[in-house]
């Protein structure tokens, strides 16, 4: 292992010893799909993260994107589902960094609040060969971003809303020719006594939610450094803490209670060269999670480096390695473990038409190696004439998941022989573009996926246990698309999007096989808005269809469709401050809906937004 570092380190030196001046506007970072040909990548405009400020990840996967979300309440558990497949096949970086629990296999999305973030972008289908573990439905990358150049910023918000809710924030930072420096500060709150039907109740009378109070405060640390026009340095720093009453379900009067606190630190170091950027990337994660009285912490250790070169005019090459040294303190059982992968991609502009990437990766982990992931995408331009153009995107790859330490070493139950989950995955889209005074972009995509090895946890008598034994079929159907357009001062936008998604259990009966629990086959969103002037009216919707609540044929879930309106005005001044303002009715038509069984959920709700702008 050592020997690949100092390889790359080589390499790196040596191909820098050409450079060009590097760019002073932004500190740099490498393309989501840089080498992901033919896969499908949706990444969310500035507008959508600061209209969903005051809200969680998973509130915006949920309703700006085919990605279902499983929510235990307002502000309790959320995770997850790429078509059709689970939380744990789910990858989450920031700023390129893991953060999923190495205990348990996922991330919670209601604990992932925008606020603390600058981008946010998702990518869709089967790409271990180029993400790694758990990247199997698909992944999400959050990310900050700094400037240079810039001289100062300031930013002060509060948001208040319905059933106690009150989300202050404030960031500030600094930025000159060669450094920068932002920092972030939030708190959210909310006491959620929202008044719900109780089914569990003779007669379905109306009641108060209880114990479901939430608080959540988090420090974000950016900075950065031009060491000199080849080299640049990057440092950022999460630190965030969620208090949470656990809200039981209709029928249950427990009082759980949930800490949740994640300390998160990457360093990034770039030389770059005429041709060429080399990386050495150096990242830790502490999460302690207490239910109740039982302490559970995690850690995790990431280094790793990259040399991205050009040596021909239309190939493009990276290589890499990745280390991640892990160790689990839970209630039951004290466990390491060690993951190291090699990695290599490589993309072909055949012409200005026609692009292809390969990828490949190895991992081995616990003295184990895994057969190598490979992955292989193709872009072609069909056709273009004028402003109008239609392109092809078509890839295969595989994926994996290693069972978490949760699945290995739980006392009592843990499996230590369980294997990694693995996939097959293989989608073909095509995606047109129309430019102009009325713009028009749509995709519409088909995926097919097999996921063998699924690991379910089963009762093994009294204690329950993992198995690897649920093979599952996934295939759909993803729409999106986005149309803009003037009438008079008045500026228009649409957006549409919607998702077949057929996920079987080929385990249970192969010849008639049913749909995964709580995985809507059914799921659509769209929203329209006008502006003129930094006035904005918008009012969106989206779709969530039947859901099985259990295995074989349990009952459904009913579907339900959610309306929310906003409004807002960005030119409101006072002498040299900003005052942008903004108001938001969710759940605008008042409805009652379970996104989980007996899962109360709120009803019609308002939000107030004032910010200052320095």
């Amino acid at each position: 292992m050592t020997l690949v570092f100092w390889m790359f380190s080589l390499l790196g030196f040596s191909a820098s010893q050409d450079t060009v001046a590097l760019a002073e506007v932004a500190v740099y970072a490498p393309a989501l799909d840089r080498f992901a040909q033919g896969q499908k990548v949706v990444s969310f405009e500035k507008k959508d993260l600061e209209a969903y400020a005051a809200r969680s990840l998973g509130d915006l996967l949920q309703e700006k994107s085919p990605v279902f979300v499983r929510q235990y309440g307002a502000g309790m558990l959320a995770s997850p589902s790429f078509r059709g497949t689970s939380a744990g096949h789910t990858a989450v970086f920031w700023n390129g960094l893991p953060i999923n629990s190495i205990s348990l296999g996922q991330s919670d999305l209601s604990i992932l609040p925008i606020q603390a973030i600058d981008q946010a972008e998702v990518h869709f289908g089967s790409s271990g060969a180029i993400f790694g573990n758990e990247a199997i439905g698909g992944s999400v990358h959050l990310g900050t971003k700094a400037q240079f150049g810039q001289g100062f910023n300031g930013r002060l918000s509060q948001v208040f809303g319905s059933f106690g809710l009150s989300n202050s924030a404030f960031s500030a930072g600094f930025s000159g020719k060669s450094s920068n420096s932002q920092t972030k500060i939030y708190r959210q709150f909310a006491v959620n006594d929202f008044p719900f039907r109780d089914l569990s109740k003779p007669g379905t009378p109306e009641v108060r939610a209880q114990n479901a109070q939430t608080e959540q405060v988090g420090w974000v640390q950016d900075a950065a450094w031009n060491l000199s026009d080849k080299s640049q340095l990057k440092a950022s720093f999460w630190w965030n803490r969620a208090n949470r009453q656990i809200q039981p379900v209709m029928g249950s009067v427990t009082r759980d209670v949930q800490q949740d606190e994640s300390w998160r630190a990457v360093l990034d170091y770039f030389r770059f060269g005429k041709s060429s950027i080399w990386n050495v990337k150096a990242g830790w994660v502490s999460d302690q999670l207490i239910f109740n009285a039982s302490e559970n912490r995690t850690r995790q250790f990431l280094l790793a480096t990259d040399w991205d070169v050009q040596k021909f005019e239309n190939w493009t090459f990276k290589i890499g390695a990745r280390g991640i040294f892990a160790k689990g303190d839970l209630s039951t059982y004290s466990a390491t473990d060690q993951r190291i992968e090699l990695y290599q991609s490589a993309k072909w502009e055949a012409n200005e038409r026609l692009s292809f990437s390969a990828n490949f990766r190895q991992l081995a982990y616990q003295n184990q190696l895994e057969p190598f992931l490979p992955g292989v995408g193709m872009d072609f331009l069909i056709w273009e004439k004028g402003n109008r153009q239609l392109l092809l995107k078509t890839s295969a790859g595989k994926g994996l998941k290693v069972p978490t330490l949760n699945d290995r070493f739980w006392v009592p139950g843990g499996n230590p022989d369980l294997l990694p989950e693995k996939s097959m995955n293989g989608e073909i889209g095509l995606h047109w573009l129309k430019k102009g005074d009325f713009a028009w972009k749509q995709s519409l995509t088909y995926y097919r996926m097999q996921v063998d090895n699924w690991i379910i946890w089963l009762p093994q008598g009294a204690t329950w246990s993992p198995q690897n034994i649920r093979e599952v079929q996934n295939q759909g159907m993803e729409y999106q698309g986005k149309v803009t357009w003037k009438t008079g001062f008045w500026n228009w936008e649409a957006r549409g999007s919607y998702t077949f998604s057929q996920a079987l259990d080929l385990t249970s009966d192969a010849q008639n096989p049913q749909q995964l629990p709580y995985t809507p086959k059914h799921q659509a969103n769209g929203s329209l808005e006008s502006e003129r002037n930094g006035f904005s009216i918008n009012l969106s919707t989206f779709y969530v269809g039947p859901r099985s609540i259990g295995t074989g044929n349990a009952r459904d879930l009913g579907g339900y469709q959610l309306w929310n309106a906003r409004l807002s005005f960005s030119q409101l001044r006072w002498k040299k401050l900003q005052l942008p303002i903004s108001f938001q009715v969710l759940n605008l038509l008042d409805r009652d809906y379970q996104v989980l069984y007996l899962r109360a959920m709120p009803g019609r709700s308002y939000q107030f937004n004032l910010t200052l702008l320095l």
